[in-house]
């Protein structure tokens, strides 16, 4: 059996004085889908909307990743001081991923930016800050300072959706590195899950083999048969793709 390329989306990270910059993504992500039976390849945010049809022709499954915020223009967001990390060419090409990777039928996994990527690509908006804007909102941020395994709080997942039958179960309790999250849900997107705050924590577009979003980070947490078995359900798919 041919196994199923996984593109795994990177970022970009900035070199010592003197050096260039440099693109990753945790090795978490890597190990997880390694682990569900699928090959790895990294995306760097390199690649223009007329490249990426051509490179979705030799991907099998695309996994889009956390990290820095989404630019608040995107989605007419409030500016916040506490929104970080924004990087413009990524932005733009997840958004893009996203949007082509549908059109195709191709599976996805959003996790946690993730979700917020495939929410905002399908013209939902975002949170900017949790913590001032979400009346009644539970901490998120449980970064930086812990362990990126912590459970921080439960997630109730919808009984007739993909993700439960996925992950064999209607709770579990999951970690939290986020301080934004879906304000408004895009109108090709099923809510799936909630934190017991309400804050939207998965999501799935109906009628798609296997495009999933959670914002919780499933790949912190592979000890947890559950968690491991949401890749091997993504990777699954893209083997059917094929």
């Amino acid at each position: 059996m041919t196994l199923p390329l996984i593109g795994i989306t990177a970022s970009r990270k900035e070199g010592e004085a003197g050096q260039t910059h440099w693109y990753a993504t945790p090795f978490s992500y890597i190990q997880a889908v390694q682990r569900a039976g699928g090959i790895p390849v990294l995306i760097p945010p390199v690649f223009s909307r007329e490249q990426i049809p051509a490179l979705l022709e030799r991907l099998d499954g695309v996994l889009i990743t956390g990290g820095g915020d989404l630019d608040p223009a995107l989605y007419q967001g409030e500016e916040h001081p506490r929104v970080y990390g924004i990087e413009p060419e990524r932005d733009s090409m997840e958004i893009h991923l996203v949007r082509v990777a549908l059109e195709a039928s191709m599976p996805l996994l959003g996790i946690c930016r993730g979700v917020q990527v495939m929410n905002v690509a399908l013209g939902g908006t975002l949170y900017t800050d949790l913590a001032d804007q979400m009346p009644g909102a539970l901490k998120h941020d449980y970064f930086p300072g812990y362990p990126r395994n912590t459970l921080a709080h439960a997630v109730q997942v919808h009984p007739q959706s993909l993700l439960a039958r996925v992950l064999g179960g209607t709770q579990f309790e999951v970690n939290s590195l986020h301080h934004q999250g879906i304000r408004s849900v895009a109108p090709s997107l099923r809510v799936t899950a909630h934190a017991p705050d309400g804050l939207v924590e998965g999501v799935e577009v109906e009628g798609h083999p296997f495009a999933v979003g959670v914002q919780w980070h499933p790949e912190w947490l592979q000890e947890y048969a559950p968690q491991q078995a949401l890749f091997s359900a993504f990777v699954q798919s893209a083997v059917r793709q094929k």
